[in-house]
Parts: structure tokens; C-alpha cells; sequence
């Protein structure tokens, strides 16, 4: 059995490095039943090293040529060795030695000569909780395929006795309807002419922009901020973990009249930079962030990768949270009408376009040279809103650890499970040895959020912006005239 491999997915593979590998991954924390044994672990592992006979992809590695892929085939018989392993560490609730550990983890690439996947069990000397590290390529598929194989492995109540790790669950498989070639050339020529010209009025915008004509669009490409975390993707990682409360995210969403994802776009925003100033970075802009944009229509269950990434500007020059996140919900909503104003596939090839450039910088080793496309990626998938269970072992988080894109910068991916945002960051070691305050300013900039929507009052601490006085205009002016009249009356 063959699987034919898209555009996008040869991406991913083509573009990986031993500096810049292209595996996604989650950590996920659980819970021990309560009547678990001394080797719960170890009898856990040699159970799921039963399971080697993987549906596809798990089954499945890269055909190529000359180190261009042609396609997914079958294996014959999979290392379980290689693929199940177990570790062990004093306290995997101490959440800084767990990054510490997990970083490590992540920072090596998967063995190209197997199925691109790894599930790692951590054992705790102390307590009650162990973690399961997954790692899988990116070009098996994006978030919300990876999301719908995660949540097939586990069930809603303990479940031993039907348990099926989630590379042997068979994947639902929907054989394609057989069109007339010539309908099917035709409508693949239409499609091919809409995406070309979306493509080409994209860039016409981009280009119109530049050159100041209408700058109501999306950012410029490479408009980011050269910082301690962009810059030369090299080898060595460093990964955290935060938490939110989503039941007061969608609150105060609606109580701020944003989306949820754009209140945690500036909460990140404010988080971001007041770990930058304590790297010594000031800031005369915004920060521009990279947005993952779904292009699957509604019910479709494809795997592979139909997502685009473009820029979208954060906020700049305010103290006030508030007018921060206004900023933002204007920048987030120009891209996102863009989008919808365009065929998918236009956006797709833009995102290549832009990433291929900033590739090229990478392959040369001139990504300290030049302009990151943005500072941060920020992700969000929606995870399973009830409780889950591994066998008979409880799920208490699971945070998505991503790759990172050329030119550096910190991705930041965030998942839903019940009523929690499980939030991991990931990033390069060269210049910084810790995101932990990071995640923590995020947590704050939240509580700050939530109450200045009740108190105007409140402000960000300095966090290193640099605002130009601009010239006032005829209004301030007048404003400024009447309000001296006034005193002098007086």
C-alpha cells in the first residue's frame, strides 16, 4: 500500500535538518488508577510493544529519490524497541525538570528509516502522576489530524479490557468518488486559475503596501523583530508548559467582544515582550506573529496538511490592556478577511512563497542577517472537552509541543482539554536557557486582562516599548486652543 504525499507535506520533509527537525509532538501528564502496582509502567510498556502491527501512517515511511519524497509505503515490521520507550525521573510534577527533560527529548530528529513516530513513558520516583511524550513528523499531518488520532487512543470512562494505542487504532478510510477525466481536468484547471490569481492579487496587495498606497492589508513579510529567540535555528531546545482557565478566556471574550483566540493573542503579546525586556530588548513597533490558518472545509477528515501561515501584527504604543487588545482584534481581523476572501490554495502557496525565502536564509546560515517573517506562532487546537482515560489511567493535561519555523522565534501552541488551556512553548537554547517565565508572564498578563475590562485604571508594567511623539492633528490642536481659552476665562 502506497499513500501519495501533497506539496505541503513534501515541505516538511525536504526542509528538515538535523538543526531544524519537522516533528510535532505532546506531552501529556496522567494520573496512576488507584489500585496501580509497583511495575504499572513496565507492564504498560511491554503492552503496547504488543501493538506492532500500526495502521497507517504509523506504518508507513518515505519513498524518495534522491532526497526528494515520492510517496508513503508500508513496512514490513516495525522496532517497537525504538518506537515505545520508558524513562524515568525523580518527579515529573516538578515541571522544571520535566522541560528540562522533555527538550531533550525533542531536540533530536526521528530515524528517517522508520516510521516517523515515538512514544516515550516517563515514570515518577515520587507521587502519584507519570507523562507520556508523543512524537510524530509534521508531515503526517497537521494539528487537527493529529488532534482526531490523539483522542482516538483514549475513551471517556477506564477501559482496560478494549484498549488500543492510538498507532493501531485503524484509521476511517473514505474511497474517492471516480469523476469523468474530463470534469476532473476541467475542474482541476478552474481551480488552478482561481488559485494563480488569488496568489498574484495577494501579492499585487502586499506589493500596493510597500510602497504606502493602502496599507489596510496584511502584513509585509519579514516585518519581525530581531531578538535573543529569532535569529539561526540551530540544535538544542528549550521547552515550558502554562495553564489557563478556558471557561474564563470564553468569558471574558465575550465580555471584551473578542474571540478567544484574540484574547490569548494579547496576553502572549504582553507575555512575549516582558520576557524579551528582561533580555534587555526595547521596542520602537509592534511584534508581528505567525497565524496557522485551517483551509479544511467543514467536515473534512483528510490527513496530510491543508493549513496556511501568515504574519498578523500584535500591538504596540498602549498601556492600556484593553486598547492593546483592540489593536489586536483589528490586525487579526484584516488577515482573517483576506483569507476568506481568497481560495485556499492561493494562501497555501503564499505560505511556501514565504517560507521558502526564509529557508533559503536559513540554508545559508544569513537568518541573523535579516528580518524574522514574525516573532512568535501561535497555534490553538480544540481538544476533548470531557475527561479522558489511557486504559485505566486518568488524563490530566496534554500540552502540544511544535516545530519552529526558519528564522527562529518561540512557537507557542495551545490545546483544550475539558475546561483547561494546556499552553507548551518551545524555542532555541543559543541565547536564552528557560522559557518558565514566559509561560508565567502569560498567566499574569491574563489576570491583568481580566480585571482592567472592570478597572480602567490598570496598565502594563514597562515593558520596554519606545512610542515616537507623533504630530498632533487640526483636532488637538483646536482642542488644545479651546482648552487654554477656558483657563484664561478662568
Amino acid at each position: 500500500m502506497t499513500r501519495k504525499i501533497s506539496f505541503l507535506d513534501r515541505a516538511f520533509w525536504i526542509t528538515e535538518s538535523d538543526h531544524n527537525p519537522k516533528h510535532v509532538a505532546c506531552l501529556q501528564l496522567l494520573e496512576l488508577p488507584e489500585n496501580a502496582e509497583v511495575d504499572y509502567l513496565p507492564k504498560l510498556l511491554a503492552h503496547l510493544r504488543c501493538f506492532d502491527k500500526p495502521s497507517s501512517p504509523f506504518n508507513t515511511i518515505v519513498e524518495d529519490m534522491l532526497g526528494f519524497p515520492l510517496r508513503l509505503v508500508k513496512v514490513r515490521e516495525l522496532d517497537m524497541q525504538y518506537h515505545v520507550q520508558l524513562h524515568e525521573l525523580d518527579n515529573v510534577e516538578d515541571k522544571a525538570a520535566l522541560n528540562r527533560f522533555v527538550a531533550r527529548l525533542h531536540e533530536p530528529r526521528l530515524d528517517r528509516n522508520k516510521p516517523l513516530w515515538q512514544y516515550h513513558l516517563i515514570a515518577s520516583r515520587q507521587g502519584r502522576c507519570f507523562a507520556i511524550y508523543v512524537k510524530i513528523h509534521h508531515m503526517y499531518g497537521d494539528g487537527a489530524v493529529l488532534m482526531r488520532w490523539f483522542q482516538a487512543g483514549y475513551r471517556e470512562k477506564p477501559d482496560v479490557a478494549h484498549f488500543t494505542p492510538v498507532w493501531a487504532v485503524k484509521q476511517p478510510f473514505r474511497e474517492k468518488r471516480r469523476k469523468n477525466w474530463f470534469t476532473g481536468l476541467m475542474a482541476s484547471a478552474w481551480h488552478l486559475l482561481r488559485t494563480v490569481t488569488d496568489l498574484v492579487w495577494i501579492l499585487f496587495r502586499l506589493l500596493i503596501k510597500l510602497v504606502r498606497i493602502n496599507s489596510h492589508y496584511m502584513p509585509i513579510p519579514f516585518s519581525g523583530t530581531r531578538t535573543v529567540l529569532t535569529g539561526q535555528v540551530k540544535q538544542g531546545r528549550v521547552v515550558a508548559i502554562a495553564d489557563l482557565d478556558f471557561q474564563r478566556v470564553q468569558a471574558l471574550s465575550k465580555r471584551m467582544r473578542a474571540s478567544a483566540n484574540e484574547i490569548l493573542l494579547c496576553c502572549f503579546d504582553i507575555g512575549v515582550h516582558r520576557f524579551l525586556k528582561d533580555h534587555g530588548h526595547s521596542f520602537n513597533k509592534a511584534l508581528y506573529t505567525n497565524m496557522p490558518i485551517n483551509l479544511r472545509k467543514p467536515g473534512e477528515n483528510t490527513a496530510g496538511n491543508k493549513i496556511a501561515i501568515v504574519p498578523v501584527k500584535l500591538a504596540h504604543g498602549e498601556v492600556d490592556p484593553y486598547l492593546r487588545l483592540r489593536q489586536i482584534i483589528e490586525n487579526h481581523r484584516i488577515v482573517k478577511h483576506a483569507a476568506k476572501h481568497s481560495e485556499p490554495g492561493a494562501f497555501s502557496y503564499y505560505t511556501i512563497l514565504i517560507q521558502a525565502v526564509a529557508l533559503l536564509f536559513e540554508v545559508v546560515h544569513l537568518s541573523d542577517w535579516f528580518k524574522p517573517i514574525a516573532n512568535i506562532l501561535i497555534s490553538n487546537v480544540p481538544g476533548p472537552k470531557q475527561t479522558r482515560y489511557l486504559r485505566d489511567a486518568k488524563l490530566l493535561a496534554a500540552y502540544p509541543i511544535s516545530t519552529i519555523t526558519p528564522g527562529g522565534g518561540v512557537n507557542i501552541t495551545l490545546l483544550t482539554y475539558g475546561q483547561t488551556a494546556n499552553i507548551g512553548l518551545v524555542c532555541c537554547n543559543t541565547h536564552i536557557s528557560s522559557l518558565d517565565n514566559m509561560a508565567h508572564y502569560f498567566v499574569e498578563a491574563f489576570e491583568l486582562l481580566d480585571k482592567c475590562a472592570d478597572d480602567p485604571s490598570l496598565s502594563i508594567e514597562d515593558i520596554g516599548e519606545q512610542v515616537e511623539d507623533e504630530s498632533k492633528s487640526i483636532v488637538d490642536d483646536e482642542l488644545g486652543h479651546a482648552q487654554d481659552v477656558l483657563h484664561s476665562h478662568h
